[in-house]
């Protein structure tokens, strides 16, 4: 497997140590840093500093969102980036949801779907370096008008790879049928059918494997000394579920909830969003059970992360998303290169 790590720079006062830490990592031998988008800083920003500090390490998107902008301007900063990385950028997409895209962006959350399946086809037409043209239900390249077709001064660069971030069935088939990545989350090894029926169904449709996919799966790791301290710190983590189960997304569409309740916690989790919904976050949180977070997290005793990860592997996991716990800068970083070295040990 492979190491990834995802940060963000929303937070003026700490992106000195930001940096740090994925210089460090980077030295550690970390293969990926994500850089996340929701509604605080964008990704592509941090991503082109990153770009300037880093030597090996791959760069992502993890997500550009869509809606916020269009196809061309999407694939023009994937080559930006490309190029001002030496080449080691990954161009992640997502749909995001209801609550940020119209609520923050003010446009149509509506067909996601269609959305996706366009905007990659225009992305793709633009990094091959042809004339872009596009007639979709989602979009008209050139507009109905008076204007010609154009390509990107850019130099064409088609090996861009494209990782899709997906939770629903359909999102997911489309995600095996035209990505060169998954970028999962909320994933339980024991319950992983509910992802890969989808995507091995949209593999086999566009007569690919799973082999041809990089599954990226993100968990927090943290290592604790005996079982004491690994209920502790369970107890902590629960709010931080009982959030993405009741208050993300919209009251009516939370694709963090469907993911969990497709892995067969249905009926604790719609109690969950219940409560959270009411305002009751205390009581959501007391709903979550501590198998519910052992089950999508690495954390434990360092034995128990070890055999985590052997799970995660065996299950089709190509890429692990490590997200370290740690209160310092010092603590994180050790608690990742800890991580690294169990995944290398694993194979």
């Amino acid at each position: 497997m492979r190491t990834a790590t995802t940060i963000e720079a929303s937070q003026q006062d700490t992106w000195s140590e930001t940096l740090d830490f994925v210089l460090e990592a980077e030295k550690l031998g970390l293969d990926i840093c994500w850089v996340a988008e929701a509604w605080g800083s964008d990704a592509p920003s941090p991503l082109g500093y990153l770009s300037a500090r880093t030597d090996r390490l791959l760069l992502g998107s993890g997500i550009i969102q869509l809606g916020t902008r269009t196809p061309p301007l999407i694939a023009m900063t994937a080559m930006t980036l490309a190029q001002l990385s030496g080449g080691r950028f990954l161009l992640g997409l997502g749909p995001s949801g209801p609550q940020v895209i119209e609520g923050l962006h003010g446009v149509p959350f509506a067909r996601p779907l269609a959305r996706m399946r366009e905007t990659i086809d225009v992305v793709r037409q633009a990094f091959s370096g042809e004339k872009i043209t596009y007639s979709g239900a989602q979009f008209q390249i050139p507009a109905p008008g008076e204007a010609r077709p154009m390509r990107l001064s850019l130099a064409a660069n088609p090996a861009i790879p494209i990782y899709i971030a997906s939770m629903s069935p359909k999102m997911l088939e489309l995600t095996g049928a035209v990505a060169d990545g998954w970028l999962g989350t909320s994933f339980v090894p024991e319950g992983s059918a509910a992802y890969f029926e989808h995507l091995d169904r949209g593999l086999a449709g566009s007569g690919r494997a799973r082999s041809d996919l990089d599954v990226c799966q993100g968990a927090e790791v943290a290592f604790l000394d005996d079982e004491d301290a690994v209920t502790a710190h369970l107890a902590s983590r629960k709010k931080e579920l009982a959030f993405s189960l009741g208050g993300m997304g919209s009251a009516r569409t939370n694709f963090y909830n469907q993911a969990y309740s497709r892995q067969g916690w249905a009926e604790v989790a719609a109690q969950v969003h219940a409560r959270w919904q009411a305002g009751d976050h205390d009581g959501a949180a007391g709903l979550v059970t501590d198998e519910m977070v052992l089950g999508t997290t690495l954390i434990g005793t360092e034995q128990m992360v070890r055999e985590r990860l052997r799970v995660w592997r065996d299950a089709g996991v190509d890429t692990v998303r490590l997200y370290p716990a740690g209160d310092t800068l010092d603590r994180r970083l050790a608690t990742l290169a800890r991580a690294i070295e169990l995944v290398k040990t694993i194979g």
